[in-house]
């Protein structure tokens, strides 16, 4: 089984796919191609992405019973001992909730109960 997820990328990217893939929701494709077809999608994916995003999941051999790539993705897969778990990066920098300061345009009320000052 194979499921490419495309975001923001062309609509021709998209009929492309539909000739190997059932699309089963908005950018969602699954099918059941061989893997030298799967391979040849993916390269053409990653070609006429754009400035969109794709993932790719198929099944494998291994202790998960699938794997995935990402394409132009801000979360990766990441090999750890034998499993592949995606990383995610911290949105924000290092510093804890008490040093940033409260966003303007709160109510008073709303900034003591967020940060707990009396």
């Amino acid at each position: 089984m194979t499921v490419i997820v495309l975001t923001n990328c062309p609509a021709g990217l998209r009929g492309f796919l539909t000739r190997w893939l059932l699309e089963i929701s908005a950018g969602v494709f699954i099918g059941n191609p061989s893997a030298r077809i799967r391979d040849v999608l993916w390269t053409e994916v990653q070609q006429y992405a754009d400035q969109g995003r794709a993932l790719l999941a198929h099944s494998t051999n291994n202790e998960q019973g699938f794997t995935f790539q990402t394409f132009d993705h801000t979360w990766h897969p990441v090999d750890h001992e034998g499993l592949t778990l995606i990383h995610r990066p911290n949105p924000g920098n290092a510093t804890s909730a008490d040093d940033r300061e409260p966003k303007t345009g709160w109510s008073k009320a709303s900034k003591r109960r967020r940060y707990g000052r009396p």
